[in-house]
């Protein structure tokens, strides 16, 4: 892997793996151990990471971009019990925001935690040469690797399953409250190599992504597909266009894998059209590869469907393969191993082809479970799982998506739940009521925007109330676009009382959307 000037090779990443892993055993973490990862991508994240699940720890990973409530939340709901976290990373410093996110946190010393809100929180490990005094450095925790041989690691590695837990992802659900995806090894490990089929991706090919490592995309999509594939991956700290740019040129990227926004981004840059980019010839964007390899309709370019639940995609067709004009439109078939339904969500009878319904999933790569649910709670007879998705399949078996049967607005790849934004809102002096919706957005499909009822009297500058949102919640959850209104009597409401959604969306949509 690459980042700025360090190159790792898998030689670099298996050897600091191996170790970590002993310094981990060394320092109590075991199998079943829950250890939680807060990082930016990059080689510390990758060797932390395999670390961990060699040993048979299972690894939370944590969102980077979370506030101190929200990583206060999550460490608590997933009870990791040691912690592996960065110090800073650009604007964030995390000492600071553990600190507010853990009350009395500030107090404690280094392996000896012990705070009634995270009771099973001991350790703090950070990557800091003087952490404070209630963490200690990765540094530290690495000198005791050699209190364990690699004998007594070979037999710990041993006795992992494949059916053992290895991650757990955080993804929006539709309230408040985390939801924690539990993956397996098997999963993490199997789903991406199959994938390999439909991709064009070999040996030697050099990937870049600025998807975070900590949601599927990063992680099976292109982590671990790149590693099954022999394949280098390319990390910078910060997406800018124009810096993208001359890394994708410098490093001979074949592949440059994120979300649409990215791509609009790159051709909107001065500086495109004099790189020299014929390295590119795979990935997410037909605009950046060289004319000869791009669709000659883009609406005909395969694409797949996918969720954190399922590890990412559950029907895909093959990369650079054109869909035939009585297709376009769809999501692909099938992954092999994995099954669609669709199904009537209020009567739970089977459709039939061209019949919209909930699209309903099953098979290899879906998920064990969710962290603290029954399974029972999560997943229909016959272990079906409900994906809130809206769509149909085609007589040929192939998966048209229609949109969410929920609320979770999808803002450049990344979920947002609009209650979770609203709660938040709410708190805010001056609020009385909040609604948040999404608008479309040229860029990034959906944006989030929020109509705010103000409390009599109350005077709320909406730039104001975006700055103090900023500071309590990730920057993508935070509205784009906020509309003020004075009075509840200024929305439109429903006769039973409730908000009349369809129609505070339409008037969002006339003032903000594009």
């Amino acid at each position: 892997m690459v980042l700025g000037d360090r190159c790792l090779t898998y030689s670099d990443i298996a050897a600091g793996s191996e170790k970590m892993a002993r310094a981990l055993l060394a320092g109590g973490v075991g199998r079943g151990s829950r250890v939680a990862l807060l990082a930016p991508n990059g080689p510390e994240w990758v060797v932390a990471w395999l670390a961990a699940a060699r040993i048979g720890a299972v690894v939370v990973l944590l969102n980077t971009f979370y506030k101190a409530r929200e990583l206060g939340r999550a460490l608590a709901h997933c009870r990791a019990k040691v912690l592996l976290t960065a110090d800073r990373y650009l604007g964030h410093d995390y000492g600071a925001r553990l600190t507010e996110a853990v009350p009395g946190l500030v107090v404690q010393t280094h392996r000896a935690i012990t705070v009634d809100s995270h009771p099973q929180l001991r350790t703090v490990w950070m990557w800091s040469e003087a952490p404070p005094g209630w963490a200690g450095s990765v540094a530290s925790l690495m000198e005791g690797a050699r209190e364990v041989t690699g004998t007594e690691l070979a037999e710990t590695a041993a006795a992992v399953a494949p059916s053992d837990p290895m991650v757990v992802l955080y993804s929006s659900g539709s309230a408040s409250e985390p939801k924690g995806v539990i993956h397996s090894h098997a999963t993490v490990i199997g789903h991406p190599f199959n994938l390999l089929v439909f991709r064009d991706l070999a040996a030697g090919d050099r990937l870049y992504t600025p998807m975070p490592l900590f949601w599927v995309g990063g992680l099976a999509y292109t982590l671990v597909s790149t590693m099954h594939a022999g394949a280098a991956v390319v990390f910078e700290e910060r997406f800018e266009p124009g810096s993208t740019l001359e890394l994708i040129e410098r490093e001979r990227v074949t592949h440059v894998v994120g979300w649409p926004h990215i791509a609009k981004a790159l051709l909107a840059h001065p500086s495109f059209a004099e790189r020299d980019l014929s390295s590119v010839r795979g990935g997410s964007f037909d605009e950046l590869l060289p004319e000869h390899l791009q669709m000659s309709d883009p609406r005909r370019r395969p694409t797949s469907l996918g969720m954190t639940e399922s590890l990412g995609p559950h029907s895909i067709e093959p990369m650079g393969v054109e869909l035939p004009e009585a297709k376009v439109g769809s999501f692909g078939r099938s992954v092999p191993g994995m099954q669609h339904r669709i199904v009537d969500p209020s009567t739970g009878a089977d459709l039939g082809a061209g019949q919209t319904g909930e699209i309903w999933i099953r098979g290899y790569s879906l998920m064990l479970g969710l962290l603290g649910r029954e399974r029972d709670e999560v997943f229909e007879p016959g272990g079906w799982y409900r994906t809130g998705d809206s769509g149909h399949l085609d007589a040929d078996g192939h998966l048209y998506f229609e949109g969410r049967l929920g609320t979770i607005i999808k803002s450049a790849g990344m979920n947002v739940a609009p209650r979770e934004v609203e709660l938040v809102i709410e708190q805010q002096p001056g609020v009385m009521h909040a609604f948040v919706l999404a608008v479309s957005d040229a860029d990034r499909g959906e944006t989030v925007a929020a109509a705010v009822v103000a409390e009599p009297g109350a005077g709320i500058d909406p730039d104001d109330l975006r700055v103090r949102l900023t500071a309590e919640m990730a920057s993508y959850k935070v509205p784009r676009h906020i509309a003020v209104f004075p009075s509840p009597r200024d929305l439109p409401w429903l006769e039973s009382g409730k908000i009349d959604l369809r129609a505070l969306g339409r008037i969002l949509a006339d003032r903000f959307g594009s």
